[in-house]
């Protein structure tokens, strides 16, 4: 089950940084970060998207990015950072 969470959340999430360059230029950086790193920004990313009463899937899309293979998959796709 986990898996196909995990699958559908990055298939979303590449949906969307294929429409917009400048989501996938964030996501290249967010991503390409080691785990500790990109938890502790996603941390702040989350407060941010709390405090502005973000919808339930956006939290939890952030909430995987926090997951190693949706990173690993996120940039194998898009490609590293530059």
């Amino acid at each position: 089950m986990m898996a196909m969470l995990t699958d559908e959340y990055v298939r979303t999430i590449l949906e969307v940084a294929e429409r917009d360059a400048s989501i996938a230029r964030v996501l290249r950086e967010i991503c390409a970060l080691e785990g500790g790193v990109r938890a502790s920004a996603l941390d702040f990313v989350g407060a941010h998207l709390r405090a502005t009463s973000a919808a339930a899937d956006v939290l939890d899309c952030v909430q995987a990015l926090r997951r190693d293979e949706v990173a690993r998959a996120i940039v194998d796709r898009l490609g590293p950072p530059g």
